[in-house]
């Protein structure tokens, strides 16, 4: 497999080491930073540097890495020199405004949860994305073959693919990373200016382990605040509300601090869960958006794909996909395919 990895900071050199130390794949690299494309080289993340996007036209993916605001344009470079059966996907944050304005159907948006406080390919893991959702966005025009080679590219890379509509997407993300990063930041504002200068008195680890973002990245995370803002200030409204509600009850949240942690235990069960695989065979007609239409439907009622494969019948007008889904899933994951007509068994 060759892919062209376009933008080689912590995350392009991150998915470059993992490609060529997991997959066994050829990785073709450029940045607009010369001296990123030299250490990305030296490191041993990339097999051959390029001189120009132009130089990934026989790559069978390309992937876009970069700032939020940089993502538009390197898309469209990509998709320009990309050939007819080749997918093009990126890392970004923020997906909405990126996949409306990319109609394309090669194009299929990603975002890996992952990361460092560190950044540039010299902080590059192949590990970098074990275990880590990686987020794809596909529309309903994607082209299920290149669905079926992102999503083993992402799984071979380590990462958890789940597919979520794009909108749904940055809802999430405002609440489970974009808000946290704005809340670090006030915290830290706050009892900068509640010490007044003196040095931190000696607590336990909470400030510590509230605020460890605070700051990161300032460049990036303006440009994700702006990109995500709809999202982001629907989540801030909520929490100045839910702070105005706890103001005027400071002596009686015994019951509100106990909802935290049950809350909070239920967050983090969801996210560990595990266990052993089901497979389902799915009869399909050939037509375009099907494959992306499952992996959606099972995305909106929390159940992720771990793996899949699609063969055609000789004729080429049916094919079977078979989905591997939890086994503690299969059920329900049955059901909502049937529910759309198709054969499952």
């Amino acid at each position: 497999m060759r892919i062209a990895v376009l933008g080689v900071g912590l995350i392009g050199g991150s998915v470059a080491l993992a490609a060529r130390e997991r997959l066994g794949a050829e990785v073709l690299g450029w940045d607009p930073d010369p001296k990123a494309l030299t250490a990305a080289t030296g490191c041993g993340a990339i097999d051959r540097p390029m001189t120009s996007p132009r130089e990934a036209g026989d790559c069978e993916l390309l992937l876009v890495a970069g700032p939020v605001a940089t993502l538009a344009t390197g898309v469209q470079e990509a998709l320009a020199v990309a050939g007819p059966g080749a997918v093009v996907t990126d890392v970004g944050s923020t997906k909405a405004a990126l996949v409306e304005a990319t109609t394309d159907p090669r194009f299929i948006g990603g975002h890996p949860v992952a990361g460092a406080e560190t950044s540039g390919v010299a902080h590059a893991r192949a590990d970098l994305f074990a275990g880590a959702t990686w987020y794809l966005t596909p529309r309903p025009d994607t082209d299920g073959e290149l669905y079926e080679r992102l999503h083993r590219f992402v799984a071979g890379l380590g990462a958890v693919p789940t597919a979520i509509e794009h909108h749904e997407h940055d809802r999430v993300l405002a609440a489970v990373s974009h808000l946290p990063h704005v809340l670090a930041n006030v915290l830290v504002a706050q009892a900068h200016a509640a010490l007044g200068g003196e040095a931190m008195p000696a607590t336990g680890g909470s400030f510590r382990d509230a605020t460890r973002v605070a700051g990161a990245n300032p460049g990036l995370w303006a440009q994700i605040y702006a990109e995500n803002a709809a999202a982001l200030g629907t989540q801030l409204d909520q929490v100045i509300a839910t702070l105005e509600d706890v103001r005027g009850r400071l002596g009686e949240l015994e019951a509100w601090q106990g909802r935290a942690a049950q809350q909070r235990r239920a967050l983090l069960e969801a996210e560990t869960q595990g266990g052993p695989l089901a497979e389902l065979r799915v009869f399909v007609p050939n037509r375009p958006g099907i494959v992306a239409d499952l992996a959606l439907a099972l995305g909106r009622a929390g159940i992720n794909i771990f793996d899949m494969s699609l063969a055609p019948t000789q004729d080429n007008r049916h094919g079977t996909v078979v989905l591997w889904v939890a086994a503690g899933e299969a059920a329900r994951a049955g059901a909502l395919v049937a529910e759309k007509g198709l054969s499952v068994t």
